[in-house]
């Protein structure tokens, strides 16, 4: 079900999602709507909702992020969202495309999933987490960046799942059975 965020900081959640399995959260800093993105990642983790944040939506985890000044973020995963800077001839910033990510810890994210496989990214700014233990997947991009974060019942990919064929599908149904 496809609920907008916007207006949900005032809504009774607990109707909202009384049948609800997961949330996955697209958005980020500075989306229309973050008010009720936040009262909705609140709730998730609350009551121990599996919650995935897809690109800036994983972003929004972080203590700080600084793509229009510094902004807080919901510090559920310790760490800053910065820029991402070019450091081969190669490299383009936005990082647009098809990279592998490279497993750091074993999680249930990734069942059935081979290590190094590609996953389609549309990103300019990276996740630096704080804690190792924090950190699933890193990818080489731009020098090296964390790619796939979980803590808890909260889980983030910087890539796009929706738009990486089997095996985006193949995470969004892993996440689904959570």
């Amino acid at each position: 079900q496809w609920i907008d965020s916007e207006g949900l900081e005032n809504a009774n959640l607990d109707e909202v999602f009384k049948d609800t399995d997961g949330i996955i959260l697209p958005g980020g800093f500075g989306d229309r709507g973050i008010e009720g993105m936040i009262s909705v990642a609140n709730y998730a983790r609350n009551k121990q909702i599996p919650y995935l944040g897809i690109c800036l939506g994983m972003q929004l985890f972080a203590t700080y992020g600084y793509e229009s000044g510094e902004v807080e973020g919901l510090n559920y995963i310790e760490g800053e969202v910065v820029k991402l800077e070019a450091k081969e001839i190669f490299e383009r910033v936005p990082h647009v495309g098809w990279n592998d990510i490279r497993k750091i810890n074993n999680n249930e994210l990734l069942e059935g999933i081979e290590d190094n496989t590609d996953f389609y990214f549309v990103h300019s700014y990276k996740y630096v987490t704080k804690n190792e233990e924090d950190i699933v997947c890193k990818t080489n991009y731009c020098g090296e960046f964390t790619s796939v974060i979980n803590k808890d019942n909260i889980w983030g990919v910087q890539f796009h799942p929706e738009k990486s064929q089997k095996s985006g599908f193949k995470l969004i149904n892993n996440f689904l059975n959570l």
